[in-house]
């Protein structure tokens, strides 16, 4: 086989163009050939393919086929090879087509007898000596790898011996390099090291006898020849790296530090990147772009400065940068129209902006923390805080601290928490659970608020400590709540440093902005409750409300006390006289979020939550609401009355019973008081010229009759039950206000609505998927109580993964069928999703694919979910 034939240059740009199959040259040579053609100053190369590189031992004239490449060197730099004044050293790389493959490092080959004092006047002795050592390890390695092969024991050992020997003279310092080179000579080819021209032609047929025995026909390995380039060798020489921007602002500017004319940098301190020489630094900034706009990332560069010239040395990507920089790197790219709004969008995984949208926490700065791993994911993001038991504990020490001018940062930690919990995880940093998952009410409450919630069931809770994996956390004690997206999450004992996001400076506002305008046919919305969360989730691209989930708006310490009045009401006209408070601030609600939602839709769903969730479950707030009942009632209400009231409302499965639109139909009064503050409002503002879109959603529909009565009404004999769309036209008719357009609708969340949805849509204008339930109800799975047994399904494959963010197969189908029968029904249908599953990725092409227009998802999951979409979109176009 002729060895010229299958030998490449690659010296500059032309050469590079004429790049051979990929195959040929393995993946270090493929990767020397990009940098080549980018017209980067790389050094340049020679390789050996991999149809020649296990045949050189026959090869007589290997190197006048290298001759050509060194005389091209030695017109760069001066050097020449075998020269015994300015000899030109070389490295040797095996270059694999396997992503994987571990082959020694072969360096300063060229360092022979005759060479070594020439080398010696421009880095000194000591270098020449400890660059003589490194590329003896090469060779005893390169021996150590045949004889491994060739199950030569008495080889192995020879070289084991050696290659230790040369290990232990890391930590001596005072090294007889006289002595110890002439040992270890004299264990190796003596022709070795008579002249380089000689070493490297027996090296070169070492390392291709290695390729040869080692099988790699089918892998392929080829042989990348490249000069040696030393930071130290004379007084214009520098070593050193840089970034191509900011790992962590995503800052344009370039970071990195060099060293003058040193050779082990470990050793020394090195100087900030911005000071070096101006000429440099220019040609590092011009690098960077190029790089950057080659592989669309940021890149980390080791260079090389000999004598005034510049050599890229090696350059990849960095693992420890943030997604701000990554996106800071991909809108600066686009406005350079370097890249299109394609790859901006497929440049960024969904569940990176979770990094943009929390905190995180800064690695560095918990070294000296003890750490506890282990839980599942609520809520994204980390949170510090002193930790209590109780939302009457929390909520206390929340408020002495704000009146001492004290840290205020507070961690909720509970088996699980309710209705009246919401309060406290509103104002904590984070929640830490030990019952749910990632649908857990904690874990739901916490994403709509924006914080960090953390569910570990080997927590053992207990009066006013913890205790996980032998450790104890006493209530007071700080804590740090890692939650990171896609990796563990863990609790670290005491106070980390993190990182907090600002999504005007982080770029992820020009990002969104970038994202929804390649969105099509498909919206996504926010579950939003109030007007601040209205806001925020507008400036992160929200195209509308999807889920107001009102029974939320009672929660709220001014008002939950008249809630419960109403609840305790002994008869309609006490119940309507509470209904007229609550109706006041139900309006004030409304007002606000259609205010801020102008011109996009709201969708308004009608209480849904059970009515014993509102009432109090400690003796603090017991004692409080019998203090209220008896100051607003004037009656003698006692704590064996709510006891009494209590007992009444018990039910033995509250999720399946006494909720939603079964409590309209019981009291047609609360949906009426609901209503007729949605219209209030929106008349009030329709007024002052504002675009008002309500959607009333009537939630736990279970037939069309259910819904039919609710919103038309009905009459017996007897009896009448008031429908809501008459309270609507009452309201209207009262204001004499012009009509606007609204929808009605509700929300499938049954698996006999799904099925009955062709009935439904007779009556409904919209149907809103409520996965949550509609998961619950399908699997007989209580996303509460699940994460107790579901390891051991999981490690069985009887269930892929976690339900509540995932969508099951029989959901999806039920999903399916609801849209086909709906649509049949009532071709104009809208319809969305408003689970906890619309905002993972892994769900958006299963959403429209089954033509749904819309999901809706918390305002801090608007972002990943707006990403998804368009990267699904994006994908069908191609």
């Amino acid at each position: 086989m002729n060895i010229k034939e299958n030998t490449y240059f690659i010296t500059n740009k032309t050469s590079a163009k004429k790049l051979p199959d990929s195959d040929l040259i393995g993946i270090r040579g493929k990767q020397a050939y990009d940098l080549v053609k980018m017209d980067l100053p790389v050094v340049p190369g020679c390789i050996l393919n991999t149809e020649i590189s296990s045949k050189l031992g026959k090869e007589k004239d290997i190197l006048s086929v290298l001759k050509p490449f060194f005389d091209y060197y030695q017109k760069l730099s001066g050097k020449v090879f075998d020269s015994p004044e300015n000899p030109m050293l070389l490295k040797i790389v095996l270059s694999s087509n396997l992503a994987i493959a571990a082959y020694p490092t072969l360096h300063n080959f060229g360092l022979a007898d005759n060479t070594f004092d020439g080398f010696s006047e421009f880095v000194g002795t000591d270098f020449a000596n400890h660059e003589f050592l490194f590329m003896l390890n090469g060779l005893f390695q390169v021996e150590l790898r045949i004889a491994e092969i060739l199950e030569d024991n008495k080889a192995l050992d020879k070289y084991k011996k050696n290659i230790s020997k040369l290990k232990g003279l890391n930590t001596d310092k005072k090294i007889n390099y006289t002595k110890v080179i002439g040992e270890l000579k004299n264990e190796l080819d003596p022709g070795l090291f008579r002249s380089a021209s000689e070493q490297l032609e027996i090296v070169l047929k070492r390392i291709s006898y290695l390729i040869e025995i080692e099988d790699t026909e089918e892998t392929g390995v080829a042989i990348l020849i490249q000069p040696m380039v030393y930071g130290n060798y004379g007084k214009d020489s520098y070593s050193g790296y840089f970034t191509t921007r900011d790992a962590i602002t995503g800052d344009g500017n370039i970071t990195g530090e060099f060293f003058q004319n040193k050779f082990n940098s470990a050793e020394s301190t090195g100087k900030a990147i911005k000071s070096i020489d101006k000429k440099y630094y220019t040609q590092f900034v011009d690098l960077s772009d190029k790089l950057e706009s080659e592989y669309r990332e940021i890149r980390k560069v080791g260079f090389t400065i000999e004598s005034g010239r510049l050599s890229l040395i090696n350059q990849n990507p960095i693992n420890e940068k943030s997604t701000r920089a990554d996106i800071k790197l991909l809108l600066d790219l686009h406005a350079k129209k370097k890249i299109s709004d394609k790859d901006v969008i497929n440049g960024i995984k969904p569940g990176q902006l979770n990094e943009l949208l929390h905190p995180v926490i800064d690695m560095s700065t918990v070294k000296n923390l003890k750490r506890i791993d282990g839980g599942i994911s609520g809520a994204p993001g980390a949170a510090i805080g002193r930790v209590f038991f109780s939302t009457e504990a929390l909520l206390e020490e929340y408020k002495n601290a704000r009146l001492n001018d004290q840290d205020d940062r507070l961690i909720l930690c509970l088996v699980s928490s309710f209705a009246e919990d919401v309060k406290a995880i509103e104002l904590a940093s984070g929640v830490l659970s030990s019952e749910g998952g990632y649908s857990a009410h904690a874990s739901v409450v916490a994403r709509q608020y924006g914080k960090i919630s953390l569910v570990n069931p080997a927590i053992k809770i207990s009066g006013k400590k913890a205790v996980i994996g032998g450790t104890t956390i006493n209530e007071g004690d700080k804590i740090t709540l890692n939650v990171p997206d896609f990796a563990e999450p863990s609790i670290f004992l005491g106070e980390a440093g993190l990182i907090q996001p600002d999504p005007a400076k982080n770029g992820l506002i020009e990002f969104s902005a970038l994202v929804k305008k390649n969105i099509k046919n498909f919206e996504i919305r926010a579950n939003c409750d109030k007007a601040n969360d209205a806001k925020l989730a507008l400036a992160f691209g929200a195209d509308g409300i999807g889920l107001c989930r009102t029974e939320h708006m009672f929660f709220d310490e001014s008002r939950i006390n008249v809630f419960r009045e109403m609840i305790f009401a002994d008869n309609e006209t006490e119940r309507k006289a509470v209904l007229k408070k609550l109706k006041n601030m139900q309006k004030k609600d409304f007002t606000d979020l259609f205010a801020v939602m102008a011109g996009k839709e709201v969708n308004i769903r009608l209480l849904d939550a059970p009515l014993h969730e509102f009432l109090p479950h400690n003796p603090s707030e017991v004692k409080a609401f019998v203090a209220y009942m008896k100051k607003s009632s004037g009656k003698n209400f006692t704590e064996k009355n709510l006891l009494e009231k209590s007992e009444s409302l018990r039910e033995f499965n509250p999720m399946l019973g006494h909720r939603g639109c079964r409590i309209a139909v019981s009291y047609p009064e609360i949906y009426q008081m609901q209503v007729e503050a949605i219209f209030e409002a929106a008349y009030a503002l329709q007024e002052k010229k504002v675009d008002v879109r309500p959607e009333i959603m009537i939630p736990l529909i279970m037939n069309e009759a259910e819904l039919k009565m609710i919103l038309y009404g009905k009459k017996i004999e007897g009896s009448q039950y008031p429908g809501l769309m008459d309270v609507e036209k009452s309201v209207r008719e009262k204001l004499k206000a012009k009509p606007i357009e609204f929808k009605v609708g509700t929300m499938i969340e049954l698996p006999a609505a799904a099925l009955s949805a062709g009935n439904i849509a007779r009556y409904a204008q919209f149907f809103s998927f409520g996965t949550n339930d509609l998961t619950q109800t399908t699997l007989g799975l209580s996303r509460d109580d699940f994460t107790s047994f579901m390891p051991d399904y999981t490690l069985y494959d009887i269930i892929s993964g976690n339900p509540f963010r995932t969508l099951e197969k029989p959901v999806k189908e039920l999903i399916a069928r609801a849209v086909q029968r709906g649509t049949i029904t009532r071709p104009d249908l809208l319809k969305g999703l408003c689970g906890e599953h619309g905002a993972a990725p892994e769900n958006i092409e299963f959403c429209i694919d089954a033509g749904l227009d819309y999901v809706s998802c918390s305002t801090y999951s608007v972002p990943i979910a707006a990403l998804s979409a368009a990267q699904v979109l994006i994908k069908r176009e191609d």
